[in-house]
């Protein structure tokens, strides 16, 4: 029987015309609309006199085609058919329409479902709940992590000035320290035990390779030898994660990141690459063909905030095949390096939480995950812009807002285990 008549309906208007036939990167300017007491950019939308939605008893029509809208900012149209990148090759934040807009701290797309599920609530009668975190307790998730890129050279920049100042009695006393004393970011087992104050457990990150990118860039400045291996074993025995961090190069070559993932010797399951590197075109490929279960590369270097406006994980759209692939981003937010970094926001110490605030709270709002990535090194008791003071401020405010402290292999577990349920 068609029971296409007696069915509620939402209609959602189509206004990208022949935008998707195209290799256009960008869409004609967003439509701003007031949308449960904030200002959100809508795309595609033609019919702004309009009420974004028109309810009927058994029938909605929502005047922005926030379908396109949404494909377009999560599948990263514009970075896949924009040419612009920058000096680590990646597609800059200067180039993005969260600049150009400025809505990089506002997750959109998370707004445009939310419209959705007003209307789907409408027509059927019936309230959607919001995704649960951590056994289903809590209202959030944050994801705390480690990139592991350097353990032995936290002697370096204090040798260096007292040298250049010419005070040579520092000088000695640092190059002693660094030859007897363990160096100040030979710290994991440190890193640890600050999360264990917040009962959260995390994960490291690990830089397989120590020799410096063709291009000259830094990647790790330690090996993994049966020594760290020991230590990061203990890690894993009591709970902490870890993980691949990618050299420079891996993102588009898989037979490199096939031998890195050959000679660590342990089943990780996710991945974040060096430098954030990524490429459209190439990379969600080649993690799909190495088989790995996460992704956490995704954020802009240069800005915390949304790269492709949405605080949940989610599959990428690869373009390639024209499906969603097979692993799952978890997109990152907040960055250390981007807090202080002398090319990137230089916050001051004092106004790191204060600017953060407002985008943990839109996570909360949605249920979303609040990805934070802190150096070990920027755990050295001797960094005070955004050292360990900042991190803790970050954790006990996410503690406080009731957040669940999951590793991504338990992202990805909690996510997964709710699609086979819903499938099921």
């Amino acid at each position: 029987m068609d029971y296409a008549g007696y069915q509620a309906q939402v209609e959602i208007a189509d206004c990208s015309d022949t935008f998707f036939t195209e290799i256009t990167p960008y869409p004609p300017a967003p439509n701003w609309r007031d949308w449960q007491g904030q200002r959100v950019p809508f795309f595609f939308d033609n019919s702004p006199e309009k009420p974004l939605l028109i309810l009927q008893e058994n029938r909605v029509f929502i005047s922005a085609d926030i379908i396109s809208a949404a494909f377009y900012l999560l599948s990263g149209w514009q970075e896949y058919f924009a040419g612009e990148r920058d000096q680590h090759g990646r597609f800059p934040y200067a180039a993005s329409v969260q600049k150009r807009y400025n809505f990089v701290t506002l997750p959109a797309v998370n707004y445009y479902f939310d419209v959705l599920k007003t209307a789907v609530e409408h027509v059927s009668g019936q309230t959607l709940l919001p995704r649960r975190w951590g056994r289903q307790v809590a209202g959030f998730a944050a994801f705390i992590s480690h990139d592991i890129d350097n353990l032995r050279s936290a002697w370096k920049a204090p040798t260096k000035a007292a040298l250049r100042q010419h005070n040579y009695g520092e000088f000695g006393k640092l190059l002693w320290q660094h030859f007897t004393q363990p160096d100040a970011w030979d710290n994991l087992e440190e890193v640890a035990a600050a999360m264990t104050r917040y009962g959260a457990k995390s994960t490291f990150f690990l830089l397989p390779n120590n020799a410096k990118a063709a291009n000259g860039t830094p990647n790790a400045d330690y090996r993994l030898n049966h020594r760290l291996w020991q230590r990061l074993r203990q890690l894993d025995e009591q709970g902490y994660e870890l993980g691949l961090h990618g050299s420079i190069g891996t993102a588009l070559s898989s037979s490199q990141l096939e031998h890195e993932l050959d000679d660590i010797p342990y089943e990780g399951s996710g991945i974040r690459f060096h430098y954030l590197s990524w490429d459209p075109t190439q990379t969600p490929a080649l993690l799909d063909a190495v088989g790995l279960d996460y992704d956490s590369t995704l954020g802009f270097a240069e800005h915390f905030g949304f790269r492709h406006s949405y605080c949940q994980p989610f599959y990428l759209f690869d373009f390639a095949t024209g499906k969603e692939a097979g692993f799952l981003e978890i997109p990152l937010a907040i960055m250390d390096a981007t807090l202080h970094h002398p090319q990137y926001l230089q916050l001051k110490s004092n106004e790191i939480l204060p600017a953060l605030q407002p985008v943990f709270a839109e996570i909360k709002k949605f249920g979303g995950v609040a990805s934070v990535l802190w150096h070990n090194e920027n755990f050295d008791p001797a960094n005070t812009q955004n050292g360990p003071q900042q991190f803790h401020e970050i954790m006990t405010h996410l503690q406080q807002q009731g957040a669940a402290f999951c590793t991504g292999r338990k992202i990805w577990q909690e996510f997964t285990s709710e699609e086979t349920i819903a499938n099921s």
